[in-house]
């Protein structure tokens, strides 16, 4: 039966294959027994190798050990824990913050802990995996509103019923495309139809906004979205997750969340680690400014090589193929020439949008950015979508 189902995938051109890098992330890493260039790391800061993050991660473990053994609410709740939490509730404007394993586990259980049966959610169409499941877990009435489409999203919310529960849910900055959710508009539908907002800003935190707060920095809007969640393991460079908003939710999760309650507490080293990343995050603000000039960098050159790219604003440029299989024969000729930047093929995009997702980050230099044109150029010319 496996068997048959991946030979299925393979025909498709659909299936799948774990890599490991033989080096840690970073513009150039160790892949197949080549020194190659990497243009699909989430570790937009640079951060995940930084010294003082490092130092943080390795004193945290000297201290508390390599794992916590046992859930928050039973004997796991350590100073990093505390720690980073009040750090995040500072950094994002809030009374208070929780932290989980993985984004996944955040989404899956917040969201039923927020919205149940007999309640109504409208999620963006191209919203992450995790918060579709979450919002299926949640046995609420789940209505899909077509990408970034504000007119979609208020009809479906003058259709329901008067008074009836409502959760509108979306990603801040969305992961397969680079764009930004509409945030001010579904803030105020949200107040007009009486809905909560729920945001994940997994791609936002530390690459959004004026001081690297995120999505709802970026708009003004942290008066009118009192909670949200994101993750630790991009642009923070460890691993985990995070909600933060009033004390009273914070509290409420911690009693009703499942994913939360009913999991061993994250390693005391990611959260140290992330801690440490935030202190970074203020302390070198030059990092979001290479970041965002090696941004512009590169769109423009892969623009001015004639690639279709996304209507991305963000470190996240992915290049429109279309066809699975040319999508897996481009990304094989960047391999080829010396770059990595892997198919995005579906499930995890919509079916005929295959794209090379690319991304960028601080620790990119010049000369790095110049060679990938290369690569693209010739590769591109080779996949004949040039």
């Amino acid at each position: 039966m496996f068997e048959q189902h991946l030979q299925k995938l393979a025909a498709r051109h659909l299936r799948r294959r774990l890599r490991t890098l033989r080096s840690a992330t970073g513009p150039v890493v160790d892949l197949d027994g080549r020194r190659i260039l990497l243009f699909s790391s989430n570790d937009y800061l640079g951060l995940a190798t930084h010294p003082d993050v490092v130092e943080a991660a390795v004193q945290a473990t000297q201290q508390y050990g390599t794992g916590t053994g046992a859930a928050r609410l039973i004997s796991g709740t350590l100073p990093p824990h505390e720690d980073l939490e009040l750090a995040l509730a500072q950094f994002k404007g809030t009374h208070a913050a929780l932290t989980f394993g993985s984004g996944y586990l955040a989404n899956i259980g917040t969201i039923p802990a927020l919205i149940g049966r007999g309640g109504l959610i409208l999620a963006d169409r191209l919203c992450h995996a995790s918060l579709i499941d979450g919002c299926k877990l949640s046995r609420a009435d789940l209505r899909v509103y077509r990408h970034g489409d504000v007119a979609h999203l208020q009809s479906l919310l003058a259709q329901r019923a008067r008074g009836r529960r409502t959760l509108i849910v979306t990603d801040g900055l969305f992961s397969m495309d680079g764009d930004l959710a509409p945030l001010p508009d579904l803030a105020e539908l949200a107040q007009r139809y009486e809905a909560d907002l729920y945001v994940d800003d997994a791609h936002g935190t530390g690459v959004m906004g004026s001081a690297g707060h995120g999505t709802i920095e970026h708009f003004g809007l942290e008066s009118q979205i009192p909670f949200h969640m994101g993750t630790l393991g991009k642009a923070l460079g460890s691993s985990g997750a995070y909600v933060v908003g009033p004390s009273s939710l914070i509290e409420y999760l911690v009693n009703t969340c499942r994913s939360f309650i009913f999991t061993t507490a994250p390693a005391p080293a990611s959260m140290a680690a992330a801690a440490a990343a935030l202190r970074v995050l203020r302390r070198e603000p030059d990092r979001r400014t290479r970041l965002w000039a090696n941004r512009e960098r590169l769109a423009s050159g892969l623009k001015d090589l004639g690639f279709r790219l996304t209507a991305s604003v963000s470190p996240i440029l992915p290049i429109l193929v279309g066809d699975a299989k040319k999508a897996v024969a481009f990304a094989e000729q960047l391999f080829a020439e010396g770059v990595y930047a892997p198919a995005i093929r579906p499930p995890t995009v919509p079916e005929s949008t295959s794209r090379i997702r690319v991304t960028i980050t601080s620790e990119h230099t010049l000369a790095h950015i110049e060679q990938a044109l290369g690569a693209f150029e010739r590769a591109g010319k080779t996949a004949r979508l040039l």
